[in-house]
């Protein structure tokens, strides 16, 4: 700061300021700023004065918006994002040719002067009176990068921005007094190094790191003298001087920067003809800003990392916070994509299902124990065009999804495992008849679900007694019934919330015997996550996307961790554990099975072919894949998916295939280690004994025939049930 006089009183720069206030302000000062004449102002020189000891004394400098850069877990980038694409490098990152370039056009006087140029505004005024215009301006570099500061701070706001650049009075005061702290606080390097770091060059470039590489490929400190002058002369007006859309006006202006930096003795001139003579050779890199250049289809694992820091509260109290931290940028973000694993899940995903088919496809796996996202891929490509979508199939809806899918079958292992719960074996037998309704009333947490409604079986040959395993291996509908019955909804709601299961829209699983045949609509990374439990003998773990995050400095910020307990003892994981791998072995997912190695899994097909499953798992890898209409409008039946022709889609066809393909490229060369499980006998069932509980009831009118009701069928043939014709699935449930 300026020394105080002998008794006190002001500093020569304080005293040159209330000067400045007085007389040059409300006339000369503005006039070279390129604003109308003093005269028409009507600014009296005591308020001008008043108004410069009013404003803060101090300039809050914002964060510079930076790129951000999103890695896999390897260390390979995923995509660079940004509001603004800049990189803060220190002046000696710079080419000295670009800091006397810039100084020779903006402020020649730069290091002469303090913060305000005097003779600059005399010759400013000078020039402008002779010409009876404003012919020439004399903001100096300080003033220049303060008025900066204020456009980075108003961001993206259009108002804000406005203010910021506003031509008046006011706003060149607060310009003027800001600029005499700086001057006095960072010195003429630092003001040179943050001018060049903030000021726009065009083309979406922010700072000259930036500027550097989009028009020539190279760094900032490679860059030659007629390059540096290229760039120094189009920060006048980026657009004019644009040497990508007008290279004929880019290069007038460049001379012209040439030409001064020689008349200032910044080069001598011999080297700027020579350099004047040099031909424009731009090397221009388009920007890659944004999810939408992520490669192998992790586009939507990029947006799911975006959602995760614009919902999470570790990275700021409020959303509109959070979101000003994102475009603030200057984030380097190592997340848990394993790209062996992402690159298999999209190659199958893509492989089998294709991008103009009718329906789309989704696979999502994690890691069971840690909760890591490991793989994350659809096969609607992210983006804007023809068959592409800015929605992540895989996810909840907050974080990027839609409303869910309802899963089938793939529910029924939640049931298992809340009936072991309850005391039930699995020995434990019903009568499984072809066709039943629901027993009414069944318990649920707050009472009792009373209804009619009907369920029935793959076919007709399909009549018990069956124990659990088989009623698992062949996806048995009535003996799950019969079950959720037997041990009441709140058991099975309560396992559903243990295991991580809830709706996409954020709801909890709803309270209606339906969930039995897998009525809740949830997303691929739900399932998949919930089913790591069981590979993780009974401990849910919640998923994560992040492993760190370091700010510009190398600084660690807090990430979001997994939090982990036990959902069910290990005695049930491991006898589920052991039911399904049975249906992979022998069951309705053999197509999934995989080669060499443990694996368990459930299919699962909605009433009317709206959707398929397959969700399954080995000890290291958890994954779900759903094949189906996101608008939840086309039905599977006699369609065209992938090339190949369906009459009926099964969770087993294409979802399993799916599930084998990814599962298989994403485990190849690692580990194969068993599945822990528990011997369970197979009491079978008695072919001699079709009549055990739960009959069949009334059956329903004959003009209501059809799949809705409580979803017949399991993973291989359309089930009962009825629907109202108009209202499809109106009494809920989903079949196998």
């Amino acid at each position: 700061m300026g020394k105080k006089r002998d008794g006190g009183g002001l500093t020569r720069t304080q005293q040159a300021a209330k000067f400045l206030g007085v007389s040059v302000l409300a006339g000369a000062v503005l006039a070279g700023l390129a604003l109308p004449a003093a005269g028409a102002l009507g600014l009296a020189a005591k308020g001008s004065v008043e108004g410069f000891d009013e404003i803060p004394a101090n300039l809050k400098t914002p964060p510079l918006s930076q790129r951000t850069t999103i890695l896999d877990a390897k260390g390979g980038e995923i995509a660079k994002v940004y509001s603004r694409d800049r990189t803060v490098v220190d002046l000696k990152d710079m080419s000295p040719y670009i800091q006397k370039a810039i100084v020779a056009i903006e402020d020649a006087r730069f290091y002469q002067h303090g913060a305000i140029d005097l003779k600059g505004i005399l010759r400013a005024l000078n020039k402008n009176a002779q010409s009876g215009g404003v012919s020439e301006g004399a903001s100096t570099l300080t003033q220049q990068y303060v008025k900066n500061v204020f456009v980075e701070e108003a961001g993206d706001d259009p108002d804000k921005v406005a203010q910021a650049t506003q031509q008046t009075i006011g706003r060149k005061v607060k310009e003027l007094k800001y600029a005499i702290q700086v001057e006095e606080e960072l010195g003429k390097r630092k003001i040179l190094q943050n001018y060049l770091n903030i000021t726009f060059f065009g083309q979406q470039a922010y700072g000259v790191e930036a500027a550097s590489q989009r028009y020539f490929s190279k760094r900032a400190k490679d860059l030659t003298l007629d390059e540096s002058a290229l760039l120094a002369g189009i920060v006048q007006s980026p657009s004019r001087y644009d040497p990508v859309n007008d290279p004929k006006e880019a290069q007038r202006r460049r001379n012209t920067v040439l030409q001064r930096m020689a008349d200032t003795k910044a080069v001598t001139q011999a080297q700027a003809d020579a350099a004047a003579k040099k031909p424009i050779k731009l090397k221009v890199s388009r920007p890659k800003n944004g999810c939408i250049t992520a490669g192998s289809g992790a586009g939507f694992f990029c947006d799911y990392v975006r959602e995760v820091l614009l919902n999470d509260p570790a990275f700021g109290k409020t959303r509109k916070e959070r979101g000003k931290r994102w475009n603030q940028g200057g984030l380097t973000i190592r997340t848990t994509l394993d790209p062996q694993t992402q690159k298999s899940v999209q190659s199958a995903v893509t492989g089998r299902v294709y991008d103009n088919d009718p329906v789309a496809a989704a696979a999502t796996i994690v890691q069971p124990g840690t909760g890591k996202i490991l793989g994350m891929g659809q096969s609607r490509p992210y983006g804007f065009g023809q068959n592409q979508t800015q929605m992540n199939l895989s996810v909840n809806q907050k974080m990027g999804g839609g409303a869910g899918y309802q899963p089938g079958s793939t529910f029924k292992p939640v049931i298992a495992a809340a009936a072991l719960e309850a005391g039930k074996s699995p020995e434990q037998s019903y009568s499984s008849p072809y066709k039943m309704q629901y027993p009414s009333p069944i318990s649920t947490c707050t009472g009792q679900w009373t209804g009619h409604d009907p369920v029935s079986n793959e076919n007709t040959s399909e009549v018990g007694p069956y124990s659990m395993k088989e009623a698992t291996a062949k996806s048995v509908n009535t003996y799950f019934v019969q079950l959720i019955s037997d041990i009441g909804i709140c058991p099975v709601v309560k396992m559903a919330k243990e295991m991580g299961i809830q709706r996409a829209n954020g709801d909890d699983v709803e309270q209606k015997p339906a969930i039995a045949l897998g009525s809740p609509e949830v997303s691929p990374l739900t399932m998949a996550n919930a089913y790591a439990t069981f590979a993780n003998e009974g401990v849910a773990c919640t998923p994560v996307a992040i492993e760190s995050i370091t700010d510009t400095t190398g600084k660690a910020l807090t990430v979001p961790k997994t939090s982990c307990h036990r959902a069910m003892s290990q005695n049930t994981a491991k006898t589920i554990n052991a039911l399904l791998k049975g249906v992979v072995e022998d069951g309705t997912g053999k197509q999934a099975g995989l080669q060499g190695r443990d694996s368990a899994g459930k299919t699962g097909t909605t009433d009317n072919r709206y959707a398929a499953w397959f969700t399954g798992y080995t000890p290291n890898m958890a994954g779900a894949v759903w094949v189906g209409d996101p608008a939840h409008k086309r039905r599977m039946f006699d369609i065209t998916i992938g090339g190949t022709f369906h009459d009926k889609v099964y969770g087993a066809d294409t979802p399993g295939p799916i599930w084998r393909q990814a599962m298989s490229g994403a485990l190849d060369g690692r580990p194969a280690p068993s599945l822990p499980t528990v011997p369970i006998g197979d009491s079978g069932k008695n072919k001699d004994d079709n009549k055990g509980g739960g009959g069949g009831g009334r059956q329903r009118p004959p003009h209501r025939p059809g799949g809705g009701g409580g979803g017949g069928g399991h993973d291989d043939k359309p089930g009962g049930g009825w629907d109202i014709p108009g209202f499809p699935g109106l009494f809920g449930g989903t079949g196998g």
